[in-house]
């Protein structure tokens, strides 16, 4: 499997503390079947800082250190970029880097709002050959309740991607519901852990594949798991017109 959302780099931001915690995370990545991922540290998020240079060495570093211990997972560059008026010039300068120095780029909205300049943003991204992928738009308010809105987003050329731990329930049953709806109504295309610990913000990347399995079909995941291979190797990932308008949105969260 191919994780293209985690917080492994030691000591940055809200992830793994220290270089024991990072490793503890490798293995734990390692046992679950995990053979790549993408390191994408906070950026621009009002709390952290970590401009793209310093997070390429820590990633040299990082990887330096794994094969020191024997632990065969690889890890790549990237981010979690908060969305602000800035980043277009911030992805001029690298201090904003895409995924893998791909043309995928791993975007944060803030939790309670959906700026009004982000369709703005999208559309000046794609112009730059830039591809957002909304990250846990489910843990977003404004896109949960109104999950149209998100459709109008990848209407626009953005991609969106669930976390792992909404699609197992961790973050309550509603959540979940609402994550397998978007699963079927081709409102996602990626599922990645968002991992920050082994304890409690594990990957579980392999049981949110097993329940998609379970209640989208074993398709769905496959899907998923070939759009990870496609964004290392920056390739284009098919878009699946959204079926919304078969279900009602909201019967979801009855």
């Amino acid at each position: 499997m191919i994780d293209i959302h985690t917080h492994i780099l030691p000591g940055i931001d809200d992830g793994a503390a220290d270089e024991r915690q990072a490793l503890l995370m490798a293995r734990a990545a390692e046992k679950e079947g995990i053979h790549t991922l993408i390191a994408t540290p906070h950026h621009y998020n009002g709390k952290y800082t970590n401009p793209g240079g310093q997070v390429r060495h820590d990633v040299a570093k990082l990887n330096t250190l794994l094969e020191e211990n024997a632990i065969s997972v690889k890890v790549l560059a990237g981010q979690e970029v908060r969305i602000h008026r800035e980043l277009l010039d911030e992805l001029q300068s690298g201090h904003a880097i895409t995924l893998h120095d791909t043309a995928y780029l791993l975007l944060e909205l803030p939790t309670a709002d959906v700026p009004a300049y982000t369709e703005e943003m999208i559309h000046e991204l794609r112009l730059m050959n830039r591809i957002p992928i909304i990250a846990h738009p489910e843990r977003n308010a404004v896109l949960a309740a109104s999950p149209d809105k998100l459709a109008r987003l990848i209407d626009l050329g953005a991609l969106a991607q669930l976390t792992s731990h909404s699609v197992n329930g961790a973050f309550g049953r509603k959540l979940q519901k609402l994550c397998f709806a978007w699963c079927e109504q081709g409102l996602a295309h990626f599922i990645s852990s968002d991992a920050h610990n082994v304890d409690s913000r594990a990957f579980a990347l392999r049981q949110a594949y097993s329940l998609v399995a379970e209640q989208c079909g074993e398709a769905k995941v496959d899907y998923f798991t070939e759009n990870a291979r496609r964004i290392i190797h920056n390739e284009e990932v098919p878009v699946l017109a959204p079926q919304a308008h078969k279900k009602k949105w909201w019967s979801f969260w009855s």
